[in-house]
């Protein structure tokens, strides 16, 4: 007598995998589907953060204003209103963008940023790098900073003149500070 095993030709085994494989044809329609959902959703938030690194959206979320540093004008800006993230090794880092005005252009040749006060143009801070219409500082934000620290921006000509301008960092960056004050806390 032939059981109905033997009547399909097929055995347990080969049943499983085929009921498998039945599935995955099945479904793969609809996980198709979900894959295309994903950018489509994902797009605007994208062209939003495209935005804001053109410079489309202006300087940065929150601009802290314009300075005299020496004979020119810089104005700064933080990235985005968050508070510090953590960058590995490097500790927290902070995003800031300036922009040195029209006459400066050719005058200036590098632009830092750091917290405190600089001993030397060797530790100026970060140094500023991209189009001198937007220059991008990122700068690492120490767990030990006092509350009321201050920016330190300093700027050297071609001619070989160094200037400075300061910001308070309550001001400059209102989410570090509450950040700082979680941090120290705890």
């Amino acid at each position: 007598m032939k059981t109905a095993q033997h009547t399909s030709g097929l055995s347990k085994a080969e049943q499983k995998r085929k009921r498998n494989q039945s599935l995955w044809f099945r479904w793969r329609f609809h996980l198709s589907g979900l894959l295309i959902l994903i950018p489509l959703i994902l797009t605007p938030f994208y062209i939003e953060l495209m935005a804001v690194f053109r410079g489309d959206n202006g300087l940065g979320s929150h601009v802290i204003g314009a300075q005299s540093v020496g004979p020119w004008e810089v104005t700064l800006a933080e990235q985005f209103e968050t508070p510090p993230r953590m960058n590995g090794p490097a500790g927290y880092m902070k995003v800031f963008n300036a922009a040195l005005c029209e006459a400066c252009i050719t005058e200036v040749k590098a632009v830092y940023l750091r917290i405190g006060k600089p001993r030397s143009l060797r530790t100026a801070g970060a140094l500023g790098f991209g189009s001198p219409y937007r220059l991008m500082l990122g700068i690492p934000v120490p767990e030990n900073t006092q509350l009321d620290a201050d920016l330190w921006l300093t700027v050297e000509g071609w001619d070989g003149s160094v200037h400075h301008a300061t910001w308070p960092l309550a001001q400059a960056s209102p989410a570090t500070i509450e950040f700082l004050k979680n941090l120290q806390a705890h």
